[in-house]
């Protein structure tokens, strides 16, 4: 098989592995452990519209711990108001308060190590993008200037992040 035509099929065979990726498991296939005691949960409860589950155990890059889990059922959910959210998805939706974000879950803390990173504004900027991240809860001030993102909200960033990957 000639180089050019050797390129072409792994450039397929890269393209359908990024799209399987990408697309949601199908049932029946795979491991549902988690799906399994949700479905197992939901007939305890007689739910018969179902509900949703997100997990998670994670360890920072400054070694913190987090583990955690939440459940809602469908009918709740879709009942809720769903604007009175937009001010925390709102917050979310900066490239820089993501990053921000991410350079304090790996252990920059405070504005002066955050505004040491190229493409982040000045330090006028950085305190306003803490001040919208802190007012919708997605961080905290700890004292002497360090910011944190608060240990509820650790595993729901991070599923946030997951689901909103292309």
């Amino acid at each position: 098989m000639e180089l050019e035509e050797r390129v072409v099929d792994l450039e397929r065979r890269l393209t359908e592995l990024e799209a399987e990726r990408r697309s949601a498991p199908r049932l029946g296939e795979g491991d549902f452990w988690a799906l399994d005691g949700l479905k197992s949960r939901l007939a305890e409860l007689a739910a018969a519209d179902g509900g949703v589950l997100f997990t998670g155990a994670v360890r920072l890059p400054t070694g913190e711990q987090y583990e955690w889990q939440h459940g809602a059922l469908t009918e709740g959910l879709l009942n809720d108001d769903w604007p009175a959210t937009a001010e925390s998805l709102a917050a979310l939706g900066h490239p820089v308060r993501l990053r921000l974000l991410r350079e304090i879950l790996g252990g920059r803390r405070t504005a002066a190590e955050l505004a040491e990173l190229d493409g982040v504004g000045t330090t006028g900027q950085i305190y306003h993008h803490l001040r919208q991240l802190t007012g919708a809860g997605w961080l905290r001030t700890t004292g002497r200037g360090r910011h944190e993102v608060p240990a509820g909200r650790v595993v729901p960033l991070l599923v946030l992040l997951s689901a909103a990957r292309p």
